[in-house]
């Protein structure tokens, strides 16, 4: 038996007491599980540090390295997802539906754990306590399969947590970090039967070759070329306060502000003021946009996330126009129109196909915890399952109870 193997086995074992842990021991396990990690905070921080140097001196690019950095505020973050966890309601056992035959059989769809979860991502090490906290709140056992270059942040991390569900008599094999190297991934994307659904989170290289080899059902999650078009109609003030903060806020994230289309007729009015409100963002845009602002270089390629103070900028005839080139270019994620026509707000809101559209609104809302989800394991692309921010609900699958009284089928 592989090591992997081994954990795959302990962590099935746990899943299976997990499934019959009623909310108060979840939620006791949740709260214990903050409390190891603000008791390790030192530990926790001191590995981050490691992981961070290491990376600086092999070239990992900033928005990366801002990624995988940890401090007291971020690490308290983590403890408060955990706890705010044990707040929301338990979707194990919740009614999805049901009804009652004419002969009086009783018939219920209901909520239950997958029940091993496995999750590949990359340089976060907030994901190992998120991931953690959700599978279990949902009654799953999770396997985490970090980066190399988070390595002992997430070793650090899985050790607190550990020694919380141990403190709470929770079994602690309910979350295990899987390391080794690439081989030891394959091993994971192929364990079907041990492992029940695979959530990989990361970059585009990292989510295709999940979703490409994985013999273990993938919810995929998907990256964020996030598009926000400014209509004609739309409040220049409100539009350039949207952009801002979609692009700048955060903009290592995959719901950050990557490409903005202005429409012809309100472009001049907005792109120098761009330059103004966002002087560390560099601006790349189309011929058109080239020639509103000597700061606007040439766009390369309209397809691919920055991740960076990176913002492509182009200008379209119209709404149409918009549609049009968003379908061409989206990664499906996240996106938004900032307008005051209705009507042209209903025609996006239908037209686009994604995740999640906004309107009026920045694209950084698109978060379970800012959706009331409590911290979310990703957020899906797909359309099988879930779709969007996934929160807790998302972690289950359902099953039928048929109840009756003796009644047989004539």
């Amino acid at each position: 038996m592989t090591p992997l193997e081994s954990q795959a086995f302990a962590a099935r074992s746990a899943a299976q007491l997990l499934a019959g842990f009623t909310r108060a021991q979840k939620d006791a396990a949740l709260f214990s599980m903050a409390d190891a990690l603000l008791a390790a905070s030192a530990d926790i921080l001191a590995a981050n540090e490691q992981d961070v140097a290491q990376s600086r001196t092999s070239g990992v690019p900033e928005a990366i390295i801002d990624r995988l950095r940890l401090d007291a505020t971020r690490l308290q973050g983590m403890a408060d997802g955990l706890a705010d966890l044990a707040g929301l309601a338990d979707p194990v056992g919740q009614v999805v539906r049901g009804w009652t035959l004419p002969n009086g059989v009783s018939v219920q769809q209901v909520r239950v754990p997958f029940g091993v979860a496995g999750v590949i991502y990359e340089a976060r090490p907030n994901v190992t306590a998120d991931a953690a906290g959700i599978c279990l709140k949902a009654g799953n056992a999770v396997l985490l399969r970090g980066s190399s270059s988070a390595q002992a942040s997430n070793r650090a991390i899985v050790d607190a947590l550990r020694q919380g569900l141990a403190a709470s008599g929770t079994p602690a094999d309910a979350v295990a970090l899987i390391e080794g190297g690439r081989e030891v991934t394959d091993e994971l994307m192929r364990a079907r039967g041990l492992v029940d659904l695979l959530i990989p989170r990361g970059g585009a290289s990292l989510i295709n070759a999940v979703v490409t080899n994985a013999q273990v059902p993938v919810i995929e999650t998907g990256t964020g070329n996030c598009h926000l078009f400014v209509d004609a109609s739309a409040d220049l003030d409100k539009a350039l306060g949207i952009i801002v903060n979609a692009k700048t806020q955060r903009p290592s994230v995959c719901n950050a502000l990557e490409t903005l289309l202005l429409h012809r007729g309100i472009a001049s009015a907005v792109i120098p003021r761009l330059a103004v409100a966002m002087p560390d963002v560099r601006l790349h845009g189309d011929a058109d946009a080239c020639a509103l602002e000597p700061r606007v270089t040439p766009a390369d390629q309209w397809d691919d996330e920055f991740l960076t103070l990176d913002l492509r900028v182009a200008v379209v005839d119209d709404l149409d126009a918009a549609i049009e080139f968003i379908r061409a270019h989206s990664s499906g994620h996240s996106e938004t129109i900032v307008t005051n026509d209705l009507a042209n707000q209903q025609r996006f809101v239908g037209a686009i196909d994604a995740a999640c559209v906004l309107v009026n609104a920045s694209s950084r809302f698109v978060d379970g915890g800012q959706f009331g989800f409590g911290a979310e394991i990703g957020i899906s692309t797909q359309k099988l399952h879930a779709r969007g921010p996934m929160g807790l609900p998302e972690m289950t699958t359902t099953k039928y109870i048929i109840t009756g009284d003796g009644q047989v089928r004539e």
